[in-house]
């Protein structure tokens, strides 16, 4: 039986508290940043497949190092490594703040400086993961999801929002990225102040250890099933990439207007999150999922065909808020699941589907846009989404069996 948890019970925990702090200047600095840096290579270059390039500028760090970064979160004490990652993203943001104001019109060198940007967040994402359920009780936890995941998306609609206007306002990304720096230097406070956690580090290092997060979500179909349908849902149906071309040449929004498109989805993740959080899923949790992970699929087609300002927006907010059930389900599954000593290495491994969903994905929707057009590339992947739901509905029936979030096995 389900024991009931009072809305804001995560809110109990100090340490909880200061993560949420931390992670919400972060996360705002992050998506300004994200802004800043797409309005300005389109506008140096105006082609699709350069935004493509900023993702995977990100991503090859991000996927290239997740499994040293998950070894080392089960080794090292994580809130330290979510600081110290912090400080390295604020020195990421003051290099592009020097090539900003240096006049720097080449791309090459921001591309360098995401490569960078990538390399830390590989490293801190497991931490950060893996970190959570440490901080609050087991029965708290799918509370502390919820309101992580609220506090995420607000950060996701003030971020991208406060950096289109301050852009705008300052005619170019310099105190962008000078803004950023501050945040986040400021998150890297907040996260030193957590009490360390002990924990019971393996023995010794090698492929053995740094594999056994592979072994044990291919062990577990649930937490395979869960993640990879992430991963391909959001790999194809992913048209966020793409914003800076519809604000520029289909909306003509400019700026302003890409930082409220940007912010679209994080509005409605948010309500989702917040609605979750007072309101949580008590039964058949695997099948909202993926009948979730389809509307977003619908969403993204709608966007995709839209040439409307409103409709564009509405069809956002639908695609955040669906995506945040498949957040919230699968990182319950994921972290409860999961033993605390091996929580790094699998988290790491979740985070290798989530960085190729979401970097890989900016390079998928830019190469496609520059061979079919935009409007096309966004409406196939929208159906590329559905497809996959239809696929994994079939093929992994233990997601569609999934049924309490607080379950163990």
């Amino acid at each position: 039986m389900q024991v009931a948890v009072a809305p804001r019970a995560a809110f109990q925990h100090k340490d909880f508290r200061l993560f949420l702090a931390a992670r919400f200047l972060a996360n705002i600095g992050s998506q300004m940043m994200s802004v800043a840096v797409g309005w300005q290579v389109y506008s140096a270059t105006h082609r699709p497949l350069d935004l493509g390039f900023v993702g995977l500028a990100q991503f090859v760090p991000a996927f290239g190092f997740s499994l040293p970064a998950g070894n080392v979160a089960d080794r090292i004490d994580r809130g330290r490594i979510v600081a110290v990652c912090n400080l390295a993203l604020a020195a990421c943001a003051l290099a592009l703040f020097a090539l900003s104001s240096s006049g720097v019109t080449s791309v090459v060198p921001i591309y360098a400086v995401l490569f960078c940007l990538g390399t830390a967040r590989s490293f801190a994402a497991p931490a950060g993961q893996s970190l959570v359920p440490g901080l609050v009780p087991p029965e708290h936890f799918p509370n502390a999801v919820s309101w992580g995941s609220t506090v995420w998306q607000v950060s996701t609609i003030v971020g991208p929002s406060l950096g289109g206007v301050l852009y705008g306002a300052a005619h170019g990304a310099t105190w962008v990225y000078a803004s950023c720096a501050g945040l986040l230097a400021l998150a890297s406070a907040f996260t030193f102040a957590i009490t360390p956690r002990p924990f019971t580090n393996p023995k010794g290092v090698s492929w053995e250890t740094v594999l056994a997060g592979f072994r044990y979500v291919k062990a577990h179909r649930v937490i395979l099933g869960s993640v990879s349908l992430d991963l391909f849902a959001v790999l194809l149906g992913g048209a966020t990439a793409l914003l800076p071309v519809y604000a520029s040449d289909i909306l003509h929004i400019g700026p302003l207007g890409l930082g409220v498109l940007r912010s679209a989805p994080a509005v409605g993740a948010a309500a989702t999150a917040v609605a979750l959080a007072y309101h949580p899923m008590t039964r058949r949790a695997g099948p909202i999922m993926l009948a979730c992970v389809a509307l977003f699929g619908v969403a993204t087609i709608v966007f995709g065909l839209s040439k409307s300002f409103g409709l564009s927006l509405a069809a956002l907010l639908v695609l955040g808020a669906s995506d945040m059930v498949s957040v919230v389900v699968r990182s319950t599954v994921v972290q409860l699941r999961t033993p605390h000593d091996m929580r790094g290495r699998v988290s790491a491994v979740n985070m290798m589907f989530i960085v190729s969903s979401n970097e890989l994905g900016e390079l998928e929707s830019g190469v496609t846009a520059a061979w079919l057009g935009t409007i096309p590339a966004v409406v196939v992947g929208g159906l590329g989404t559905l497809a996959v739901v239809a696929l994994y509905a079939l093929f992994f029936p233990e997601l569609r069996k999934v049924d309490r979030l607080d379950q163990t096995e």
